[in-house]
């Protein structure tokens, strides 16, 4: 069952109520990835944050914001837009954005991570409630602030499974009046040698993504942006004398903001996440693994390593499997974010630290009320 409390206060009273019965519970935002990850137990109790949508404070000069963790992404976009602001975190995929709590709980980063670094790092406060109902806060308003344990970067990522995230304080970025997009095709190995040759230049460009729009080819499309058109044309034309010393073609395309990307995910598609060191995504992207999904289509940030890759169609899970030992070979991790119906292969493995996992899962929830079988890193149900 879902419960919404309309106050802080509310909320706070039926967590301690679940904390003194024993009742299992997940966190939620706006409730619009549930099925994302491993599957919730049904007969678990889901607390969602949708009424703890006010902002706290925006301190528009400091360019901070704090918020409560129920506010639409889009809202938060939209308000700060009308200050000339925004905050450079990439879109979830597959439907509607869902809500700060939710992302900051998921943790997930895209190719925005190329100049503005990941989901983390913009946060510089958190409030949270634990399993037995207690408030606490880590920690500040200010971004000068390195008191008390880091439990933004414990959290950030955690999957609801350690507390509930009720409060954040973001740092944020000015809007950039002008801005382009350019897209890169050729030789798979001579848009890896360009890529190369870009995160060695003094370029500064807002996305550089490896994309496939399930056709099989590979491409490589950049976003620039500055305070002028002509910042942005004088980027564009060192960006392109790169891809021409390396016999690849460079097409400039109109990009109103950095957010939208050329493809998204249908709300029924399986959905994989990859994360691999950057310098061997080219690798994988002309594995064997990787060629045979076909159908699918990816979005991987070229100079971060993460990504995305969906598919509407039903794929085997020998071909997930296959795909993950190449990932895994490569140095990195793949997740299932949304499985089809029907597959066995496990959302996340576990890692060399499970113990430790287990340890700080323990100390934040010793009855293990939250999120049961939901703790990353751990590939079993048992918590």
């Amino acid at each position: 069952m879902s419960h919404s409390p309309a106050s802080r206060s509310a909320l706070i009273d039926l967590v301690r109520q679940w904390h003194q019965s024993g009742t299992p519970w997940s966190p939620s935002g706006l409730g619009t990835r549930l099925d994302w990850g491993p599957p919730l137990d049904p007969r678990h109790e889901v607390l969602s944050c949708r009424q703890l949508n006010r902002v706290i404070d925006h301190a528009v000069d400091d360019l901070t914001i704090t918020v409560e963790a129920g506010l639409p992404l889009q809202d938060l976009q939209d308000l700060l837009a009308e200050q000339g602001q925004w905050l450079p975190i990439d879109w979830p995929r597959a439907g509607a954005p869902g809500s700060i709590g939710g992302l900051v709980a998921r943790g997930l980063a895209g190719g925005l991570r190329q100049r503005h670094l990941g989901v983390r790092d913009q946060i510089i406060g958190i409030g949270l409630l634990r399993a037995d109902g207690v408030e606490a806060h880590a920690g500040g308003r200010v971004v000068k602030n390195v008191a008390g344990y880091d439990l933004m970067r414990l959290l950030c990522g955690s999957w609801g499974s350690l507390a509930l995230i009720t409060e954040l304080t973001l740092r944020l970025q000015p809007l950039r009046p002008a801005r382009s997009g350019l897209l890169v095709e050729g030789d798979l190995k001579a848009q890896e040698a360009f890529r190369s040759e870009l995160l060695r230049s003094s370029l500064t460009p807002e996305r550089c993504d490896w994309i496939n729009g399930g056709d099989g080819a590979w491409r490589l499309r950049l976003v620039v942006s500055s305070v002028s058109e002509q910042a942005v044309n004088d980027q564009l034309k060192q960006l392109e004398a790169l891809a021409l010393n390396q016999q690849l073609s460079a097409e400039r395309q109109a990009c109103s903001d950095a957010l939208t990307t050329p493809f998204d995910a249908s709300p029924s598609a399986q959905l994989v996440r990859l994360v691999l060191p950057p310098a061997q995504l080219h690798q994988l992207l002309r594995d064997e693994a990787m060629r045979a999904l076909k159908p699918w289509t990816w979005e991987l940030a070229a100079g971060a390593g993460c990504g995305d890759g969906w598919c509407d169609a039903a794929t085997a899970d020998h071909q997930l499997e296959a795909l993950r030992r190449s990932v895994i070979r490569l140095g990195g991790e793949m997740t299932l974010l949304k499985r089809a119906a029907g597959s066995t292969v496990p959302v996340w493995l576990d890692r060399p630290s499970r113990p430790l996992i287990e340890a700080v899962k323990r100390q934040f929830d010793p009855k293990l009320q939250l999120s049961r079988g939901r703790l990353p890193g751990v590939n079993q149900e048992t918590l």
